[in-house]
């Protein structure tokens, strides 16, 4: 029995879910959100909130052990700086994982983990890309519709 075991193997050794979870935690904090398994967010949500907490700290002894699990320099300052500012003054509950249903593939359980306080920050992002998509259809329908506008005038013509 695993009576007060920690933790899940998702089938590697220790070393290869050591690093697993360092890459994921990386790509958490760099993209804010990414789409993996259930039981892989469940298990990087426990690894990825103490560094946050770690951070908010924010003593040069925290940054150490930081930088000892995300390798990442670019990563490491987001998240002293960017990160924690959005965190502001929450005690803890830095991610959410929404689930998704089964993925096609394999039918394994799929999940979004994100950052709470970066989910109106990433709606934002996206709207603007709509946004763009959106103007560059139109503009790309009115073209079109001046082409058809200018081929019906040649059509247009009749001898009387």
């Amino acid at each position: 029995m695993r009576h007060g075991v920690r933790g899940r193997k998702l089938n590697r050794t220790s070393s290869h879910r050591k690093a697993l979870m360092r890459n994921m935690a990386g790509s958490l904090l760099k993209h804010k959100r990414i789409r993996t398994t259930l039981a892989k967010a469940k298990e990087l949500r426990s690894f990825v909130e103490p560094l946050i907490t770690k951070a908010r700290k924010g003593d040069l002894h925290n940054q150490k052990l930081i930088m000892e699990f995300i390798k990442d320099k670019e990563t490491v300052k987001e998240l002293l700086t960017g990160i924690v500012d959005a965190v502001g003054d929450r005690k803890g509950g830095y991610t959410r994982i929404v689930k998704l249903g089964n993925r096609r593939g394999d039918g394994a359980d799929a999940a979004i983990i994100e950052l709470v306080d970066y989910n109106a920050i990433v709606n934002e992002q996206v709207k603007e890309r709509l946004e763009v998509k959106s103007k560059a259809k139109e503009d790309a329908d009115a073209a079109k519709e001046k082409q058809n506008v200018e081929d019906a005038k040649v059509v247009e013509e009749s001898k009387v």
